[in-house]
């Protein structure tokens, strides 16, 4: 696998264009207070599925070839890029068979990908079980199977939301995203290796589900154990593609505990009126874990997605109304 080049991504640009409109890159008056930064959201929540990771589905469905459509498409997820992959079957009129954790499925993400006409197989406990049966089926049935991060198009897709902040905000200097796979920070790198270096890429993941940070630690591919609500960050490995394009190129890496991302998921309501799911407040609660080193700076943090369910939302209201210390108003 060839790590995608800028001009790959711009490319996706092109490709993505006729089917998503760019996403907001919004001005944060009360998180720029509480950072003493100019703090901007990037709004990939805004999406008519909800999440990012659109970007990359149709930008992968795009460049396949007729022989791969009809022989349909298998993937694994827990919710987000399975969207985005039922999503852009829809438009190119393709079969899309989506392998998801029979545990605690998020509902909102399994109606919509129902909705969007995908067939959807629970099994296993997480995403890594999940993943094991969609590999077996799709060796057995021949299905092209899509790997949720290591395909060079999706990565280029995803990195299109990067393409945009840089253009909207020319001298930003720090980028924090989530990372759960590592499609978004990767293509996050590549951007900004590609346009300015100076630009710092910084990934936050859960502590609790911590292979991706661990294996950019050590230079090689980790698994580690996975407990988060936060299931679009959820994976119990690095990958191999998303790893070589940010091993040597990004700037730092935060973990953040569950509650922090709770916590984050309500200062986003209250200081940016946003709603966002465990996954798409996990580059906030980096932000603010590394608040006191942002002073001065101007800052994009990406809003990932905004699949939360009730009971989520619930818990993060009542950890953010109860912590301990309230910040400053």
């Amino acid at each position: 696998m060839q790590p995608p080049t800028i001009r790959d991504v711009f490319e996706a640009r092109k490709t993505i264009a006729p089917y998503l409109n760019r996403t907001p890159l919004q001005y944060s008056a009360g998180l720029s207070r509480l950072f003493d930064a100019e703090v901007y959201l990037k709004h990939e929540e805004h999406h008519p599925l909800g999440a990012f990771k659109m970007r990359g589905g149709i930008n992968l469905l795009a460049h396949m070839s007729e022989e791969e459509r009809s022989r349909g498409l298998i993937t694994a997820s827990t919710g987000n890029h399975g969207q985005s992959i039922a999503n852009a079957c829809r438009i190119f009129e393709a079969r899309a068979l989506i392998v998801l954790p029979e545990k605690d499925p998020n509902p909102q993400k399994v109606a919509a990908m129902e909705a969007l006409g995908a067939e959807l197989v629970f099994h296993g406990d997480n995403f890594d079980e999940a993943k094991a049966l969609c590999d077996r089926l799709a060796a057995e049935e021949g299905y092209r199977y899509v790997h949720p991060v290591n395909e060079p198009l999706l990565i280029a897709g995803v990195a299109t939301q990067a393409l945009e902040i840089i253009e909207d905000l020319p001298d930003v200097e720090v980028l924090y995203l989530p990372l759960g796979g590592g499609s978004g920070v990767a293509g996050a790198c590549v951007v900004a290796g590609a346009v300015d270096k100076s630009i710092r890429v910084r990934a936050v993941q859960s502590e609790g589900a911590p292979a991706g940070y661990l294996s950019w630690q050590q230079g090689e591919l980790v698994q580690a154990p996975m407990n988060t609500f936060a299931e679009g960050i959820a994976t119990m490995s690095g990958y191999e593609l998303s790893q070589q394009i940010i091993r040597h190129a990004l700037d730092d890496f935060v973990l953040v505990s569950d509650d922090e991302i709770r916590q984050a998921m309500g200062l986003l309501i209250e200081k940016a009126h946003t709603l966002s799911e465990g996954a798409g407040a996990a580059a906030t609660a980096g932000a603010y874990k590394q608040r006191e080193s942002l002073s001065g700076k101007k800052v994009s943090i990406t809003v990932s997605g905004a699949n939360t369910t009730t009971a989520q939302l619930m818990a993060a209201l009542e950890t953010y109304v109860g912590r301990p210390q309230s910040p400053p108003s």
